[in-house]
């Protein structure tokens, strides 16, 4: 346990390398077009800067509990803050869109260590009394990070920095992160006198399954829409390998002597087995939301990146504010159930109310509580799914849980947005074709509005047969925005069902025993 300034100073860096590492997961996505221009990159080539950083990630994070073991929490979490601050000077100074991607991988390799060797850094620095606190203030970067990238994106974008800058800011915080780890962060004796695994030992053939395995299924959700799912032969091929190598790999961790990922630990603890689920729905509901309203607000509302970014800052702050309160409330004994149960439903209100705002004429102060109630109940899932799954769990089994549910909330994250990109355009297509009917030169309103908007572009100058041309596009402009309101809509309303139906799980958290569910230091 560290005590007084050291623990302060341990909880700031572990928080700061959170933040860089979930920000760089969404920071990009404002600075993709001017990249395609500064790079003569396709969109398809650019969409690698996204989907390369988010395999190596989602690769990296369920080894980080063998790999912390293996090599020294705290020289693994060095080396790993060292990598992602040299690969971000590195993509700030690449010269073309591959260079670029090869660099990003690299940033996402550095970058996976971070959130859930963080996690496991905090469950030692905290007495047990005080673990919830600890949680509390990784969560604040968890939920935080991924709404802040937008916001720091849309504000370097729009200012005459240039896309390099999203990387070069990562710099002086990744130094500060370096010489603050070297300095106080220290591993507990557990680790220090580990015996590191021969390399003959090591599971390799659980490697080789992960990364067969996960990084195709990553693949598949980052790509499957820009290659039209599966009538692509590519999309199908990766879907079969990652079919093939996750069932390869449950069954390679299951009966492996030494596992590089132990799946076992989920038969130790049915909270451990629940919250990893309800991991997956909060990275499900807390990336699409972040996906979806930005693309709302730019395509329909002309909102600029800077503007998009600053309306979910408020939301993700009530998230960081509501952290500290809520771990007060389970230090005080208040149960996780309720406090699941009011998250999931307060996310389900946010939903409708989101739902009943979408509309042309929406402004900033339409979307300000409802995203505010957004951070609220993110808050109230985040924090109890995260000490209901490590409870009760000691040492290694710790780190490995923290890995696992790292893993699955960033799938989670894939699969939302993977899901609601492609409902969208697809969703937009299919209501554009049901409303056809509806505009018609035999029905005298269509007739009327034509007429209407001929004669405002004769007004302006335009010639007879040019006014009528420009009036038929205009009403496709009408159409299409009636047309993305009404999917838009939808989508926050399934999103809102989906959260719903999710709540019967709560009943399956067992609750823990006396002394049990902040004993997570045992055996450390």
């Amino acid at each position: 346990m560290e005590t007084g300034f050291t623990k302060w100073i341990i909880v700031v860096t572990v928080v700061l390398c959170v933040l860089l590492e979930l920000i760089d997961t969404s920071i990009v996505n404002v600075a993709l077009t001017q990249m395609m221009g500064n790079l003569s990159a396709t969109q398809q080539e650019v969409s690698w800067v996204v989907a390369s950083y988010a395999i190596a990630n989602v690769i990296v994070i369920p080894m980080t509990g063998f790999l912390a073991e293996q090599f020294g929490r705290r020289n693994y979490f060095l080396t790993s803050v060292i990598i992602f601050t040299l690969a971000s000077v590195a993509c700030g100074q690449s010269t073309n869109i591959w260079e670029l991607v090869a660099f990003r991988f690299i940033q996402g390799v550095g970058g996976g260590a971070l959130m859930a060797t963080s996690q496991s850094i905090l469950v030692d620095t905290f007495p047990p009394k005080q673990l919830a606190l600890g949680q509390a203030l990784f969560g604040m970067g968890v939920i935080i990070g991924p709404t802040v990238g937008p916001t720091l994106g849309g504000y370097i974008v729009d200012s005459s920095l240039g896309w390099p800058w999203i990387f070069f800011v990562n710099v002086p915080v990744g130094i500060l992160a370096s010489i603050f780890t070297f300095l106080f962060i220290r591993d507990p004796e557990r680790i220090r006198n580990a015996v590191p695994t021969p390399l003959s030992k090591i599971d390799w053939a659980g490697i080789g399954l992960l990364i067969l395995g996960v990084g195709s299924l990553q693949y598949v959700l980052e790509q499957g829409e820009t290659e039209d799912w599966f009538d692509s032969r590519v999309i199908v091929l990766f879907a079969v390998l990652s079919a093939v190598g996750i069932i390869g790999f449950i069954w390679r961790e299951l009966t492996a002597t030494r596992p590089i990922v132990d799946l076992r630990v989920l038969t130790k603890s049915r909270n451990l087995a629940v919250g990893a689920f309800l991991s997956f729905v909060l990275g499900f509901g807390l990336f699409a939301s972040v996906f979806v309203l930005p693309i709302f607000t730019q395509r329909i509302l002309g909102f600029s990146a800077a503007q998009t970014g600053l309306l979910l800052l408020p939301g993700a702050l009530a998230s960081g504010f509501m952290m500290p309160v809520i771990g007060k409330a389970l230090q005080n004994g208040v149960p996780q159930k309720i406090l699941l149960a009011m998250g999931f439903t307060i996310f389900f209100g946010f939903t409708f109310w989101m739902s009943a705002k979408i509309s042309p004429t929406a402004g900033t102060s339409d979307f300000f509580w409802p995203l505010i109630v957004r951070g609220v109940g993110l808050g109230l899932i985040f924090l109890p799914i995260t000490t209901m799954s490590l409870a009760g769990l000691a040492g290694k089994d710790a780190g490995q849980a923290a890995g696992l549910t790292g893993m699955i909330r960033q799938l989670g994250g894939s699969f939302g947005v993977a899901i609601v990109g492609t409902y969208l355009e697809r969703s937009i297509a299919g209501t554009r074709v049901g409303l056809l009917p509806n505009i018609s030169l035999y029905n005298p309103e269509t007739v009327q509005r034509i007429q209407a908007f001929t004669q405002n572009f004769i007004n302006r100058g335009f010639p007879a047969e040019q006014a009528r041309q420009q009036a038929y596009a205009a009403l496709e402009g009408v159409l299409m925005k009636q047309v993305s309101i009404i999917t838009y809509s939808q989508i926050f309303t399934t999103l809102g069902f989906f959260f719903i139906a999710c709540l019967p799980l709560i009943l399956l958290i067992k609750r823990a025993k006396a002394g049990e569910k902040m004993d997570l230091n045992a055996g450390h």
